[in-house]
C-alpha cells in the first residue's frame, strides 16, 4: 500500500502518537502531585488503541507505507498483549511509593511512547524500520530506568543500561549495514531473494551480519551473552518499570525476531528453512538450540544465588527468555505457537510478582528475602497470591506457567529425536528453578515470627492483586480462549506478505 492507503489501516499508532502529545501539553497544566492524573490519559489512548486494533479486519495481511510495516494478525495479537501489560504496569505504577514526591506526566508518556515504539517492531519487515523501532523503545527505557533521578542504584541504572544499549545498538547496526551491502534492499523479501543467489566470502558475510543482528535481538529479550544490563537495571529501576520491562520489550523482541527470521531465512508458511542449515555457514537451529540451554542455564543457576528479590526475579526473566528460547530451533510454526502461549502466561504471574515486591515495600518493608520473612502470617493475602506466582513461574499444575511450559515441551519433543536432548535440559532448568521459587514461599511462611496483626490490603491493589493471581490460576485449568486467540493470530506463518 502506498502511504495515504495505509493510513486507514494504521490507526492504533496515530492514536498513540495523538496520545502521546496530549499527555505532554495536559501535564503542562498540572501542579506537581496532581502529575499522576496524566495516566487516565495514556489509559484513554490505550482504550481506543485497542479498540481500533480489535475493530480492523482480522483477514486483511498486507504491508504498509510502501512494504516498511507489516499488517497481519501476528502482528495484531502482540500489539494486544503489550497494550494489557501496559495497562497492568500503569495500574501497579499507582500504587508504588517510589515515584512520591516526582512529577509522573512525562513517566507516562514514556510509557506511551514505547507502546508506539514496540508496535512498530512487531510490525517492521524492513531494517531500517527495525533500527528506528528499537531506539525508540531503548531511548524511552534508558529515561525511564533513570527516572528516580535522586536515587544512586536509579541513576547506576540507567548508565548501564545506555551504555549496553549503545554496545548493541552498534553491533545491531554494522550487521544491518553488511546486509544492506550485500542485498542491495533493505526489505526482508528482497533479502530472502538475494541471499539465495550469494556465494563464497559474501555468504560468510551474510552469517557474520546475522549473528550482529542476532545479537541486537538477544540484548532486547535479555539473552546470554548479551544479558549483562539485566540485573543491575532491573535492580536499580523502579519497580513497575523493571516490571514494564520484564514483559512487554521482552514480548515485542521475540516478535521481532521471529518475523525477522522467517521472513528472511524462510518461505512464509514455517519457521526457519530446513535447507537453511546447509546452506549458510552456521547451522542456525542448533545455535539457537545453545542460547537457549547457556540463557536459562545461567539464569536459574545465578538466581539460586540472590538475597535480593528483586535481582532474582531479574535472573529469573533471563532464564524464561531462555525457555522460550528452546522453541525457535523446532523450524515450525508449532514452535512459535508455544512462544506466544508462553508470553501471555508470562505477562500476569511475572507482573504479579513483582507487584507483590511493590507493595511490600510500600508498608515499609524491602527487597531482601529477610524483609518477606513471616509475610504470610502478617499479610496472608499477600504470601497467598505470591505462592501462587511462584508456583506458576515454576510451571507446577494447575497453574498458568505449566500450561505455557507444556507447550514449550510439546513443540520440542514433536520436532524429533534430535531435540530431546533439549527438553531434557529445559526439566533440569525447570526443577532448578523450583529452589528459589519455593524458598520465598519459605521464608514467608516457614520462618520469621507470627503475628497477631493482619494487614489487609486496600481495595485497588486487591483488584490488582487479583486480575494477575486469578488468571494465573484460572489460565492453568482453561486456556482454550488463550490457545483459540493464539491459533488465529498464526496466518503470518501460512501466507507470504
Amino acid at each position: 500500500m502506498n502511504n495515504l492507503q495505509s493510513l486507514s489501516l494504521y490507526w492504533p499508532e496515530l492514536i498513540l502518537t495523538v496520545t502521546v502529545l496530549i499527555t505532554i501539553i495536559a501535564d503542562l497544566f498540572y501542579s506537581p502531585k496532581e502529575s499522576g492524573r496524566t495516566a487516565l490519559w495514556v489509559l484513554g489512548g490505550l482504550f481506543l488503541a485497542y479498540i481500533a486494533i480489535k475493530v480492523q479486519d482480522s483477514t486483511i495481511v498486507t504491508t504498509l507505507f510502501m512494504g516498511n510495516l507489516a499488517f497481519d494478525p501476528f502482528a495484531s495479537f502482540f500489539k494486544t498483549l503489550i497494550l494489557f501489560a501496559t495497562v497492568l504496569v500503569i495500574f501497579i505504577s499507582q500504587r508504588t511509593s517510589e515515584l512520591d514526591g516526582h512529577r509522573t506526566g512525562e513517566y507516562y508518556a514514556l510509557m506511551a511512547i514505547m507502546v508506539f515504539g514496540m508496535f512498530l517492531m512487531v510490525s517492521a519487515i524492513d531494517l531500517i524500520m527495525v533500527y528506528l523501532a528499537i531506539e525508540i523503545v531503548s531511548i524511552s527505557s534508558f529515561i525511564l530506568a533513570g527516572y528516580l533521578r535522586g536515587d544512586l542504584r536509579s541513576n547506576e541504572a540507567a548508565l548501564k543500561y545506555v551504555i549496553y544499549g549503545a554496545f548493541s545498538s552498534g553491533i545491531m547496526l554494522f550487521g544491518l549495514s553488511i546486509v544492506f551491502g550485500l542485498a542491495g534492499s533493505t526489505k526482508f523479501f528482497a533479502i530472502q531473494e538475494a541471499m539465495w543467489n550469494l556465494e563464497g566470502s559474501a555468504n560468510f558475510a551474510f552469517t557474520l551480519a546475522t549473528v550482529f543482528i542476532l545479537a541486537g535481538f538477544g540484548y532486547k529479550i535479555s539473552a546470554v551473552p548479551f544479558h549483562f544490563w539485566t540485573p543491575d537495571v532491573y535492580e536499580g529501576a523502579p519497580t513497575s518499570i523493571t516490571a514494564y520491562l520484564s514483559v512487554a520489550p521482552k514480548a515485542a523482541g521475540f516478535a521481532l525476531a521471529i518475523r525477522f527470521f522467517n521472513q528472511v531465512f524462510g518461505d512464509g508458511g514455517s519457521f526457519i528453512d530446513p535447507s537453511l542449515t546447509t546452506y549458510t555457514e552456521l547451522p542456525w537451529p542448533q545455535l539457537l538450540a545453545a542460547l537457549a540451554v547457556v540463557t536459562m542455564t545461567l539464569g536459574n543457576l545465578v538466581a539460586m544465588q540472590q538475597n535480593n528479590i528483586k535481582r532474582m526475579l531479574a535472573y529469573s526473566s533471563i532464564a524464561h527468555a531462555g525457555y522460550m528460547l528452546m522453541a525457535l530451533p523446532t523450524l515450525s510454526s508449532q514452535g512459535v505457537y508455544a512462544v506466544m502461549i508462553y508470553l501471555v502466561m508470562y505477562m500476569f504471574m511475572n507482573l504479579g510478582a513483582f507487584f507483590v515486591v511493590i507493595y511490600v515495600k510500600s508498608q515499609g518493608g524491602g527487597e531482601s528475602f529477610d524483609d518477606f520473612r513471616g509475610l504470610g502470617w502478617k499479610m496472608p493475602i499477600v504470601g497467598i497470591v505470591m505462592t501462587i506466582f511462584m508456583l506458576s513461574l515454576t510451571g507446577i499444575p494447575p497453574t498458568a506457567g505449566f500450561i505455557g511450559k507444556f507447550y514449550l515441551f510439546a513443540a520440542i519433543i514433536n520436532a524429533g529425536p534430535q531435540m530431546y536432548w533439549l527438553a531434557i535440559i529445559g526439566a533440569i532448568n525447570s526443577v532448578i528453578s523450583l529452589y528459589y521459587y519455593m524458598r520465598v514461599v519459605k521464608v514467608m511462611f516457614f520462618e520469621g515470627e507470627s503475628s497477631e496483626t493482619v494487614l489487609v490490603p486496600s481495595i485497588p491493589v486487591l483488584l490488582i492483586f487479583m486480575a494477575l493471581a486469578i488468571p494465573s490460576v484460572v489460565f492453568g485449568m482453561y486456556w482454550t480462549p488463550i490457545a483459540n486467540w493464539v491459533s488465529q493470530s498464526l496466518i503470518f506463518f501460512t501466507q507470504v506478505i
